[in-house]
């Protein structure tokens, strides 16, 4: 059945026009039966709150991207308390008086560690960034206790570990080489695939650490990390998961109904397949 009053959504960032997030929504819509439209807007975080602003009552929600998520969670007139812990909001959602924010990739990074079967007490996380946050809240959801952060430097992972901190994790930093990676249930590496590590003695430590290693990024695939982790037989999950995941909440916080997985998955594999 297709809805009365057809609505909109977008993701928004910039750059915008590799994202796969209109693969994956205009298939939910589609099986859902809802005659909706979601489209890609370029946008960078000073423009997003008079973007927000100008958005007519048809509008639903917006992925957003970077450089948006603080941006988005500053606008928001209501903040789950993930996204306020986490810092930072991929989700907006319209409600009655306005939006609300929420951080629906640590739904991703769950999605991410139950692919690789992570399991255990101890991470390692690569990278301190803004992807490395949601992680921390998906860990610490799943029981894990201890998280070893590496990065290249120690005051760039200090707003990093104040928010794992927040999540209950017993958190420390360590540099970014291989003779700092410690032992561990799952390494979680949350780098871009621009800044992907590429020499050879820190990605094999870091693929010797632990029996599940999971990668946030997912162009190119496989990355040098997950190929490494798989040729020694670890169980290993990549970032195209973590999107699939994200993104089934999304679509639950839009249209208020159950994310038709398989469909979205399907038109996923679907688009990546080569033509």
């Amino acid at each position: 059945m297709t809805s009365a009053t057809p609505r909109r959504a977008a993701v928004v960032g910039k750059p915008v026009d590799h994202s796969l997030s209109p693969v994956l929504h205009n298939a939910a819509f589609r099986a859902l039966g809802l005659d909706w439209s979601y489209q890609r807007i370029e946008c960078d975080a000073a423009g997003l709150p008079g973007l927000v602003a100008g958005l007519g009552p048809e509008w639903v929600g917006l992925s957003v991207t970077m450089p948006g998520k603080f941006a988005a969670l500053e606008l928001a007139t209501e903040r789950t308390d993930r996204a306020v812990r986490v810092g930072s909001a991929n989700t907006l959602v319209r409600i009655a008086d306005g939006w609300l924010a929420d951080c629906t990739d640590v739904d991703g990074a769950a999605g991410l560690l139950d692919e690789c079967g992570a399991a255990g007490s101890s991470a390692v996380v690569v990278g301190a960034g803004g992807t490395a946050r949601p992680v921390f809240a998906a860990l610490a959801a799943r029981g894990f206790t201890d998280v070893c952060v590496l990065a290249r430097s120690q005051d760039r992972a200090a707003g990093a570990l104040a928010c794992a901190d927040s999540f209950g994790l017993a958190a420390r930093w360590a540099p970014l080489r291989a003779d700092a990676v410690p032992a561990a249930d799952v390494v979680v590496s949350t780098l871009p695939g621009s800044a992907q590590p590429e020499d050879f003695p820190l990605v094999d430590a870091l693929t010797s650490a632990a029996p599940a290693v999971a990668d946030v990024a997912y162009d190119p695939w496989p990355t040098l990390l997950v190929a490494a982790a798989d040729s020694k037989g670890a169980r290993t999950a990549g970032g195209l998961t973590m999107l699939l995941h994200q993104a089934f909440r999304q679509t639950e916080l839009f249209t208020g109904a159950t994310a038709p997985r398989a469909a979205m998955a399907a038109a996923l594999e679907e688009h990546r397949e080569p033509q």
